[in-house]
């Protein structure tokens, strides 16, 4: 699935957008993001400068794979990541259907106070860019089913968990969001 770029939309923090990740440009800032210890779900946790570049080169490459660097108002201040899931992460596990659209979402850590909202505005966002995108039917997740904070998240905006999932690297909550789950949830209200 192909986004169509620019794309941008107005939220109680300020105006989100979601460019394609440029490796030359933002490795120092993703670097610092994914290993981050509020980002041990991303499971790079001691990677390198080198091994963080390799793994958003295979990433950025992927036909099937695509990653966003997101801003708040201009300023970088989170990842998301879109998949087709009958492809990549739960191919094979899970019977994805045309039109899922896999997503994965990281917020950066705040560099100073948190700005009260913005990983509700963040979650809101990204979900709309996914179901923006063409073809898109529903969005799908696979969460750490031990984390607790972004299930809730997920469930705020609209998500269905279907129960866990053996991933083997870890076990998911598999969960999944239409665009009608999607408008009647409590994050679909900080959209502008």
């Amino acid at each position: 699935m192909t986004a169509v770029l620019p794309w941008s939309v107005r939220t109680r923090v300020g105006a989100l957008s979601l460019e394609p990740l440029d490796l030359d440009r933002d490795l120092d800032l993703l670097h610092a993001w994914v290993t981050h210890p509020r980002s041990a779900y991303w499971l790079m946790q001691g990677a390198s400068p080198a091994d963080v570049r390799a793994a958003y080169a295979a990433i950025v490459t992927d036909p099937d794979h695509d990653a966003w660097l997101g801003r708040v108002d201009g300023v970088p201040a989170f990842l998301a990541e879109t998949y087709d899931p009958r492809l990549r992460e739960l191919a094979g596990a899970w019977p994805a259907e045309p039109g899922d659209v896999g997503m994965h979402v990281l917020v950066a850590p705040p560099a100073g106070d948190p700005t009260p909202g913005l990983t509700s505005a963040v979650m809101a966002a990204v979900v709309r860019f996914c179901l923006d995108l063409p073809g898109a039917r529903r969005v799908v997740v696979e969460p750490d089913a031990g984390n607790g904070a972004i299930r809730a998240k997920n469930r705020a905006a609209g998500f269905v968990e279907h129960g866990p999932l053996d991933l083997g690297h870890k076990t998911a909550m598999l969960s999944t969001c239409t665009a009608r789950a999607f408008a009647g949830s409590e994050l679909a209200g900080v959209l502008s």
